[in-house]
């Protein structure tokens, strides 16, 4: 059967199509001939939905377009836009069909500008490798345990409290000398390099701490600078970068001799455990009391030895009477030439009755000198774990805090319990404990000065 056109009456009839079909088609059209591409604007009509999905518009001064990012897509992001952020996404033209609109499908999401500030890292960073900046043959080894430690930071960040926190716990007592720098901002990186080379001038600590806490590449952006990159591979001492997250990377972290995930982590590879500090010790001694025991019974045990080998005296005298005495008898039943001869060997006897003395003698030589080497093996032994055990002693108590205490220092504390080390972190009539060599004292702050 044939349909006839209404208008003409002879042509087919076009098909009609359903809407659903017809937005069906335009999305397939969109999507086969729009790539998956990079747009940019600004973030208005932000929704986050139950499921977890995004929903928001991007728009500029002329236009604006719907987009939507899923929560399979939006959970690897490492922030959360908000209505007026400046964001570019990497999305999926396409069209909701269900109400015929045209939309973006996010794929990716990032701030405006992180493009071409990463881009701007990785061209600063290839030409600093290329000049040697970050070669590994160049870093440094941390000391074991160093006397004083310098953090460039800002005083007020929270990267501060947790390295400050960390070392507390650690090493109660090491010294530490905070060099003030912001940490982001206009004019940051100038500053944070202006303070490592400070600290390098000043040469007051052994071990150069460079941190600040997490966040956008635009927030750790002045830890990419080129001038704080080179005064890091250019401080006499070594350094250990802290910066951001563990999945964070700055110019910082490749210049610093060693590079830390966290703040909190630099501080731990900068700083040993007084604890186990205090173990090994105990280790060392109960090793040194262990090897002399067993070297003092060895030498005993080797004396006894000695003294049973050397035959008394009066033993060798004996056994040589009765030998004597024997020549004699046969001498009297000797007869004839014999007798003669037997009188010539009495005679060599009567001189060999010398040899004992001598012997004596030479024997109770020999036993003196063994008896002062023996003296002087276990005094030398003796004296040589007293002097290592006396160097550990003295290390140790460098790093006792009491000894410090002992010289007139005094250690001021917060209610909190807090440690002050700025006159800035205390208020006018607050509260605070003063800890002295023997015993605390409780005060109340009457001034402050800053200076």
């Amino acid at each position: 059967m044939e349909f006839l056109d209404d208008s003409s009456g002879h042509a087919p009839a076009s098909p009609v199509l359903t809407v659903s079909e017809l937005n069906r088609m335009a999305r397939r059209a969109l999507e086969s001939a729009l790539p998956l591409l990079w747009v940019g604007g600004e973030v208005s009509n932000f929704t986050r939905a139950a499921s977890g999905h995004w929903y928001f518009s991007l728009k500029d001064a002329g236009a604006q377009v719907r987009c939507v990012m899923f929560r399979g897509r939006n959970q690897f992001s490492d922030f959360t836009p908000a209505n007026g952020d400046h964001v570019e996404i990497r999305a999926l033209p396409s069209l909701y069909e269900a109400r015929g609109e045209f939309q973006l499908g996010a794929e990716a999401i990032r701030r405006a500008g992180a493009g071409q500030l990463y881009e701007a890292f990785l061209k600063l960073k290839a030409k600093l490798a290329a000049e040697g900046l970050f070669d590994p043959m160049k870093k440094r080894i941390l000391p074991r345990f160093p006397h004083r430690l310098g953090i460039v930071t800002s005083p007020q960040a929270a990267a501060l409290r947790d390295v400050l926190t960390t070392l507390a716990r650690r090493m109660p007592g090491l010294p530490v000398i905070v060099y003030p720098a912001p940490v982001q901002g206009a004019g940051a990186g100038m500053q944070i390099a202006a303070a490592i080379r400070t600290a390098g001038q000043r040469a007051e600590c052994d071990v150069l701490l460079v941190c600040r806490g997490g966040g956008s590449l635009e927030d750790l952006w002045a830890f990419n600078d080129e001038r704080v990159a080179r005064a890091i591979a250019a401080s006499p001492m070594p350094v250990v970068s802290g910066v951001g997250h563990e999945t964070d990377f700055t110019l910082a972290d490749f210049a610093a001799d060693l590079r830390a995930p966290t703040p909190t982590a630099a501080a731990e590879l900068a700083s040993p455990v007084r604890q186990e500090l205090l173990l090994q010790l105990d280790h060392l001694a109960h090793q040194f009391h262990r090897h002399h025991a067993r070297r003092q019974q060895g030498e005993m045990q080797r004396l006894d030895y000695l003294a049973r080998r050397l035959v008394h005296p009066a033993e060798q005298l004996r056994r040589r009477r009765t030998d004597l005495r024997q020549l004699a008898q046969r001498l009297q039943h000797a007869s004839g030439t014999r007798l003669t001869a037997e009188h010539l060997r009495l005679a060599r006897l009567n001189q060999r009755l010398a040899t004992p003395r001598h012997a004596i003698q030479r024997e109770q030589q020999r036993l003196d000198a063994l008896d002062l080497r023996a003296r002087r093996a276990v005094q030398g032994g003796f004296g040589q774990h007293q002097l290592t055990l006396a160097r550990l002693a003295s290390s140790l108590a460098h790093l006792n805090p009491e000894g410090v205490l002992a010289r007139g220092y005094s250690i001021v504390q917060r209610e909190n319990g807090s440690v002050v080390q700025d006159a800035a972190m205390l208020d006018a009539g607050e509260r605070i404990g003063i800890r002295l060599h023997r015993g605390q004292a409780r005060a109340t702050v009457e001034s402050v000065s800053k200076d």
